[in-house]
């Protein structure tokens, strides 16, 4: 095998000379940690650029999730979809909680909205949904039937960082959002993330349950956890939003050149983009018809790795099949053909913005059989 390695994706990384001097600043201030100076610039910058109006930032993207339902009070029964990466779920089980999977759409890979209602009992109190692959859900309906229940609406926007729905972020639906900085995210501070929320009321909250809950020197108002954001991860992160539009623009590239390639291929069913979306481009998913494609999504897996290319199959297996889940009523495959169908089938390409022309056409040549 001489072919470089071609990952699924690779980190957005600041330029080294110019993380050292901010490196020296929180040296020399010896303030490392707890809402220092780089952690304020970052929370008001990144809520400047995403359009929100009050945003925590988090130690990694799955204490927010954590934290969500904690701050809002959350007991019972949370609708969620088994389409996700495990944390999504995961969260809802670290809170005592029990979740109850409902169906994707075909089309998205999203919750299907007009599956929740057949999900909802007198015991439900919240809806966790995610934007897959960075294609919003359908907010406005879910929002409907939240407001008809009684139901908080949490959204775990994990994949979604910077998308728009009609030049209004997408992060502002619902009652919370949370957000992952992870080095594989279009935005990243390695590790880190963020929850976003629309009162000021709900960040205090927040910020207490981040801190252990503490609210003052002896006082402790809530069972809190620590995740909290070092300095060092923040001015790392003020240095990665200066390039992460470019970073977006190059993945949009990448995909354009993708969707040209695959177009005509029978087998091969892509995502496009939505009218009205600003979109991402956090991942590029392929869905393979066996039959069709003359080949199968996992033979096509092993085929790209003969070549040194490493897609991923996100998301296979789905939440609901491992163990911990899948004696739940609502794990039942019966009750989710729609997402086992696109686990199945799911196969994500390489799709990062450093990511040369080279590579890009080595991955098309194995996806057209060449």
């Amino acid at each position: 095998m001489t072919d470089k390695p071609i990952t699924v994706t690779s980190p957005l990384l600041p330029n080294l000379d110019d993380l050292i001097p901010m490196l020296k600043d929180i040296w020399d201030r010896k303030w490392l940690t707890n809402n220092g100076h780089y952690h304020k610039e970052l929370e008001k910058a990144l809520a400047e650029y995403l359009g929100v109006e009050y945003l925590s930032l988090f130690t990694n993207g799955t204490l927010p999730l954590i934290t969500a339902l904690q701050a809002l009070r959350i007991t019972g029964e949370v609708i969620t979809t088994p389409y996700s990466f495990v944390a999504t779920t995961h969260s809802i089980w670290w809170n005592g909680l029990k979740p109850v999977f409902v169906d994707v759409e075909e089309n998205s890979g999203n919750i299907d909205p007009e599956k929740i209602e057949a999900a909802i009992t007198p015991h439900t109190t919240a809806i966790m949904p995610v934007h897959v692959y960075g294609t919003p859900c359908n907010t406005k309906r879910i929002q409907e039937i939240a407001d008809v229940y009684g139901l908080k609406v949490i959204y775990d926007a994990a994949h979604a960082f910077g998308v728009k729905v009609n030049g209004d972020s997408v992060l502002n639906a619902g009652d919370i959002s949370t957000l992952s900085f992870h080095a594989t995210k279009v935005y990243n501070t390695v590790e880190g993330g963020a929850l976003i929320c629309h009162d000021e009321a709900t960040k205090k909250r927040i910020d207490y349950l981040k801190n252990f809950g503490f609210a003052g020197e002896t006082t402790v108002v809530a069972p809190g956890i620590n995740s909290k954001m070092d300095e060092i991860r923040a001015a790392y992160g003020l240095l990665n939003l200066k390039q992460v539009d470019s970073a977006i623009a190059s993945r949009k590239d990448i995909a354009e050149k993708y969707r040209a390639a695959f177009k005509e291929v029978p087998g091969i069913r892509m995502l496009n983009d939505v009218e009205g979306v600003h979109h991402n481009y956090a991942y590029f998913p392929i869905f393979i018809d066996e039959k069709s494609y003359g080949m199968s999504r996992d033979a096509l897996y092993a085929k790209l790795q003969e070549r040194n290319i490493f897609g991923r199959r996100y998301f296979y297996p789905l939440i609901s099949t491992f163990s911990a889940y899948k004696g739940l009523e609502s794990a039942n495959p019966k009750n989710l053909p729609i997402a086992h169908k696109l686990a199945d089938q799911v196969l994500c390409l390489p799709m990062f913005s450093g990511l040369d022309e080279e590579s890009v056409n080595k991955v098309i040549d194995v996806v057209l059989k060449k």
